[in-house]
C-alpha cells in the first residue's frame, strides 16, 4: 500500500509540474556577437531552466537567423508572434522617438556610469515598451561602447568632418551631423561591404562586435570614443503573455534575468572594451588573434567639444522630437543620475 501511495504521489507531482511548465519562444539579438553567444544563449538554454527547476524552458532563435530586421523584433513581439524579444533599443526608435533617450552618446564613459544611466531610465523605458510595444521589460544589458572604425586616416575627432559615417543609432547620427560628418544608415551586416566599397568612410559599433564581424579587414583606424553610447539591448516579454503567467513564474523569470543575464553582462562590459581594443590594435593583452588597426586616442578637448554639441544641440533636438514631457522626465531621471540637463524651451 505504501508503495502504491508513493507512486501516486510521484505521478501527481509530475502532473503538477507539467501543468505549470512554460516553454517560451525567444528571439535573441545578433547570433554571431558576444552578447548572444556568451550571455543570451547560455541563459535561455541552461540558466533559466535551472533557476526554475525545469519548469521554464525556451525555444531560442535570433532575428538574423529568422531573416527579420532588428526594427521588426519589438513590433512582432507586441503582436504575439513570439513571447520574448531581445535586441538593440535603437533599432526600435522609428516607433518611438522617446526611446532614443536611453542611448545617449558620450555621457557614460565607463560601465558603472552606463549602468547607472540605464537604471535611471528604466521608468521611461518601461512606459515606452508597455504603451508602444505591448511589452513588459525584463532587463537591459549592454553591448560595449560604440566606437569609431574608419577606412581612412584620422588623427582627431575633427577629421570626421565631411566623412560618410554609419551611425549605430539615431542620436549618434544627429551628433555626427552636428560634428560635420554625414550620417549614413547602413545595417550592421552590410557595413563591411560598405566600408570596402567606399559607401561609408567610417562606421560606429561596439569594439567587440566589430572584431567578431571582421571589420578590421576593411578598416584601418580605430577611435575608442563612445560616440554611439553603449547600445543597450532590451529583453522584453509580450504583455499579454506576461499577464497570463502566475505571480511565482513572473518572479522567477524577473529574478533570473536580473541575476543571470543582466548582471554578468554588465560585470564584464568594461574589461571587454579594453580587451577588444587590444585585439583590434595588437596593443595589450588579447586572448584571441591580434589585428593591426591604428589606435587613435581622442583628446580631452575632442571629447569636451563633442559633449558640448550634444548638450546644446542634439539633446534639445531630441526633446522636441519626442514631444510631450519626455525632455523633463529625462532631466528628472537620467539627467539627475548623470549630472547632465537638457536646456528646455
Amino acid at each position: 500500500m505504501k508503495y502504491s501511495t508513493g507512486l501516486l504521489t510521484a505521478a501527481l507531482a509530475l502532473t503538477s509540474v507539467a501543468a505549470h511548465a512554460e516553454e517560451l519562444s525567444v528571439v535573441g539579438s545578433w547570433s554571431g556577437l558576444p552578447l548572444h553567444k556568451q550571455y543570451e544563449k547560455p541563459f535561455w538554454d541552461e540558466k533559466m531552466p535551472a533557476a526554475s527547476d525545469g519548469s521554464i524552458t525556451a525555444i531560442l532563435t535570433t532575428h538574423d537567423q529568422m531573416g527579420i530586421s532588428g526594427g521588426d523584433v519589438f513590433r512582432m513581439l507586441g503582436q504575439g508572434v513570439f513571447d520574448v524579444g531581445m535586441t538593440v533599443a535603437d533599432y526600435a526608435v522609428a516607433d518611438s522617438a522617446a526611446l532614443e533617450g536611453l542611448d545617449v552618446p558620450l555621457i557614460a564613459t565607463d560601465a558603472d556610469s552606463a549602468k547607472a544611466m540605464v537604471e535611471a531610465a528604466r521608468p521611461l523605458i518601461d512606459d515606452i515598451y508597455a504603451d508602444v510595444f505591448n511589452a513588459k521589460v525584463l532587463g537591459v544589458a549592454p553591448y560595449p561602447p560604440q566606437v569609431v572604425f574608419c577606412n581612412a586616416e584620422i588623427a582627431t575627432l575633427d577629421d570626421l568632418k565631411g566623412k560618410k559615417i554609419r551611425a549605430s543609432g539615431r542620436m549618434t547620427g544627429k551628433l555626427l551631423e552636428a560634428l560635420g560628418a554625414e550620417a549614413v544608415s547602413v545595417s550592421f551586416g552590410e557595413v563591411p561591404g560598405a566600408l570596402q566599397k567606399g559607401v561609408v568612410d567610417c562606421a560606429v559599433t561596439g569594439a567587440g562586435s566589430g572584431y567578431s564581424a571582421g571589420w578590421w579587414e576593411v578598416s584601418t583606424h580605430l577611435m575608442p570614443i563612445p560616440l554611439g553610447g553603449w547600445d543597450p539591448v532590451v529583453t522584453a516579454i509580450n504583455l499579454d503573455k506576461w499577464n497570463a503567467l502566475d505571480a511565482d513564474t513572473q518572479a522567477t523569470i524577473e529574478a533570473a534575468v536580473k541575476a543571470e543575464l543582466e548582471a554578468p553582462a554588465w560585470a564584464t562590459a568594461q574589461n571587454a572594451l579594453a580587451t577588444d581594443v587590444a585585439c583590434l590594435t595588437g596593443e595589450g593583452d588579447c586572448p584571441g588573434e591580434k589585428r593591426g588597426m591604428t589606435l587613435v586616442e581622442a583628446s580631452s578637448a575632442d571629447v569636451d567639444t563633442a559633449r558640448d554639441i550634444l548638450v546644446s544641440s542634439v539633446l534639445p533636438d531630441w526633446a522636441e522630437r519626442a514631444g510631450g514631457d519626455w525632455g523633463q522626465r529625462w532631466n528628472e531621471t537620467v539627467g539627475e543620475a548623470t549630472g547632465v540637463q537638457i536646456p528646455l524651451k
